[in-house]
């Protein structure tokens, strides 16, 4: 399949990436003097000493802080009013996301809220919202990623689940890019093993669905071949032993990687068909509803030949040098997951039954409509309940 040969490229974040670079924090240009520390609702930020190197950093370099401890692991439009009114109630010039794809897509609603008026789904492009113009500048983000696997650390979206009509969408906006990502690898050691393959994993779909998508170009694919490459070798390693700082490091390579394929090419509707499943049941894992889905979903790709060449591509980057026909992929894909102790995945375990199949396929197409536009081949809504269908167990 032929390659755009155009692009559009913007990603204006300074990334410090390594082991180590939170202690280089303080030598940073600050982008004001008081920041609002956004942390997750759980004890992991604390517990491992994070928030504490993050605050001692910050007070070295003359920044006053405080710390706001509300988001969730779907984060809600409730989280992020709150957020913002801590931000205002603390005259913050600036915030800090200390944490993983939740915290990071959580604060870019709260900087957006906590210098606009309005609800936040009156700035929401897709499903129900209203997509009015950010009138007032954002608050500046300093991002600090605790997982590997979102990307949101280098791009200017974030996910937020509006609870009562259970849409699960996007803000988008250039001031949203975090002026600052932190990707040190040191901060991932303590992921768990399951967590650390369902965030790696998302960082995998994101290049995935990056390369087979309709306006894959010169760079989305660049990025994601080294991703995807990355990946395979590396996350069974990470999963395996979470000590394992070489491949930490090279999984958190992946995922920022990954994370420039987003601001590259639109994905393919893979997410969107989750974002129906988390949206629904919140205690579902963004990387585990994908991993569930996974095989159903590309399997439909390649059964109708949508790009042969980047199918049978993707088999070799994922290892399996022997590839020579694009269903090599779904078993070089089942190989990784099986690699990684999530080839087993049940949505049942996550309380999702079948008769949810059509609700899921109306959110996905009224909430995320536009991520169907990146696909190669159309799907009729009948084919999406199979995919739902296909996937449960």
């Amino acid at each position: 399949m032929k390659t755009n040969m155009n692009y559009n490229q913007y990603i204006p974040t300074h990334i410090l990436f390594g082991a180590g670079q939170l202690n280089n924090l303080h030598a940073q240009a600050m982008p004001g003097k008081k920041a609002l520390i956004i942390i997750s609702n759980g004890k992991s930020t604390r517990a491992n000493g994070y928030l504490t190197r993050t605050e001692e950093q910050l007070h070295q370099a003359g920044v006053e802080t405080k710390v706001f401890d509300g988001v969730a692991p779907n984060p809600t439009v409730a989280n992020s009013e709150a957020g913002a009114e801590a931000a205002r109630e603390f005259d913050a010039d600036f915030l800090v996301a200390l944490g993983g794809g939740s915290v990071m897509d959580c604060s870019k609603a709260i900087a957006l809220l906590a210098t606009n008026n309005g609800e936040l789904w009156d700035y929401v492009p897709i499903g129900t919202g209203k997509g009015q113009p950010i009138a007032n500048k954002p608050l500046p983000i300093i991002a600090i990623t605790t997982t590997a696997g979102t990307g949101s650390e280098t791009d200017g979206c974030g996910v937020i689940t509006k609870e009562d009509t259970n849409e699960k969408a996007f803000i988008m906006h250039p001031a949203l890019f975090p002026c600052l990502a932190v990707v040190d690898p040191e901060l991932m050691l303590s992921v768990p093993p399951l967590f650390t393959a369902f965030q790696g994993f998302d960082a995998l779909f994101h290049s995935v669905e990056g390369f087979i998508a309709a306006s894959a170009n010169l760079a989305s694919d660049m990025n994601a071949r080294e991703a995807i490459r990355n990946i395979a070798e590396y996350l069974p390693r990470a999963v395996k032993d979470g000590t394992d700082l070489e491949a930490r490091t090279r999984v958190a390579f992946a995922n920022t990687l990954s994370g420039a394929v987003m601001t590259l090419t639109l994905l393919t509707s893979e997410h969107g068909l989750e974002h129906a499943l988390s949206a629904y049941h919140p205690n579902l894992p963004h990387g585990a509803g994908l991993i569930m889905i996974s095989k159903a979903y590309f399997s439909y790709f390649v059964n109708r030949h949508a790009c042969d060449d980047r199918f049978i591509e993707l088999a070799r980057l994922l290892g399996m040098s022997e590839a020579n026909k694009p269903e090599d992929f779904i078993i070089a894909l089942v190989r990784l997951q099986e690699a990684c102790g999530v080839a087993d995945l049940k949505m049942s375990d996550y309380g999702i039954t079948p008769d949810e199949f059509e609700k899921f396929m109306h959110n996905t197409r009224e909430v995320m409509g536009i991520m169907f536009t990146a696909d190669r081949v159309q799907m009729s809504d009948e084919d999406i309940i199979q995919i739902f269908v296909k996937s449960y167990r």
